[in-house]
């Protein structure tokens, strides 16, 4: 069964929480409270268990460890309250801590949860060498080669709960190409099929919408605008697609463009493929983006 707070292997503490966790003792150094382990086991198990839940979320639950903590006999002592590392970047002392051998970029720092921030901030400052390890494999593993890694090396939607709401755009381009007799079926417009053209912007502006439906990895966003433009180029029979998209949101929208461009050349072909089966789609690739902390981006 899953529990609700999290427990780590390097630990060594099981379900019964005989011992204070990690993920118990954000919740403490939040508060400002200084549990003993005689007044941590004097608690019943749903308390205990509350106060470890309480730190295992995004962010500290005060109320809920505040209602468990009233039950301690005497009063616990209080001392002064210790929040979260910052996301932005990698604390001197971890990276000091970590050493060469053990890489963590800005990025996959940013990446973790909350609680991971923390328990490596704590590991790092008590100092000692195999627990550094044991923690750096357990919570950052594959990660620090990529945020998209876990620490097991499995796939995750990267955590972009800390990143800024700003605007976002993207530009891409794709083209497909054709023989003459397509395209002058294209040029007259008389495809059995329809409007091959207006057909292909909807088909883009569609896609875009439903990119984090495609890419296993991608977050759904909330996209403001989406052009799509049809440009024919009779010198090579071929068509040049061109995206836009705007979004305010936490990340990016270069997928977005970059489906759309592909999805409307899709349709051209589609369309088409009665009068040419050997159509070529070609040369797909972002040509711009803005916005976000990586910067601005021109191929």
């Amino acid at each position: 069964m899953t529990t609700p707070y999290r427990l780590y292997s390097f630990e060594g503490i099981d379900a019964s929480l005989t011992l204070i966790p990690l993920c118990a003792r954000r919740t403490l150094d939040a508060l400002g409270v200084k549990l003993s382990l005689a007044g941590w086991q004097s608690l019943a198990p749903s308390a205990r268990q509350a106060i470890a839940a309480a730190g295992s979320g995004k962010e500290v639950a005060s109320e809920e460890a505040g209602r468990a903590l009233a039950l301690v006999e005497p009063p616990p002592p209080t001392t002064f309250k210790e929040g979260d590392p910052s996301h932005e970047a990698v604390p001197d002392d971890v990276t000091a801590a970590l050493g060469q051998e053990h890489s963590l970029s800005n990025a996959v720092w940013s990446a973790l949860a909350p609680l991971e921030r923390w328990v490596l901030v704590k590991v790092a400052r008590r100092g000692n060498p195999e627990r550094i390890e044991q923690a750096y494999d357990e919570i950052v593993g594959h990660s620090a080669d990529s945020v998209h890694l876990r620490p097991d090396g499995s796939a995750r939607m990267v955590n972009v709960a800390d990143k800024s709401i700003t605007e976002r755009t993207a530009i891409a381009e794709s083209q497909i190409t054709m023989s003459a007799d397509a395209f002058a079926r294209l040029q007259k417009g008389d495809s059995p099929k329809g409007d091959v053209l207006s057909t292909a912007r909807l088909a883009g502006i569609m896609a875009a919408k439903r990119t984090s439906d495609l890419i296993p990895l991608c977050h759904p966003l909330r996209l403001s605008s989406i052009e799509v433009d049809c440009v024919l180029i009779p010198e090579s029979n071929s068509v040049t697609i061109q995206t836009k998209v705007i979004a305010s949101d936490r990340t990016g929208v270069e997928m977005e463009a970059l489906v759309a461009a592909s999805i409307a050349a899709l349709t051209i072909y589609d369309m088409l493929k009665a009068f040419d089966r050997s159509m070529v789609i070609g040369k797909t690739r972002l040509l711009a983006k803005s916005g976000g902390r990586s910067g601005d981006f021109v191929a």
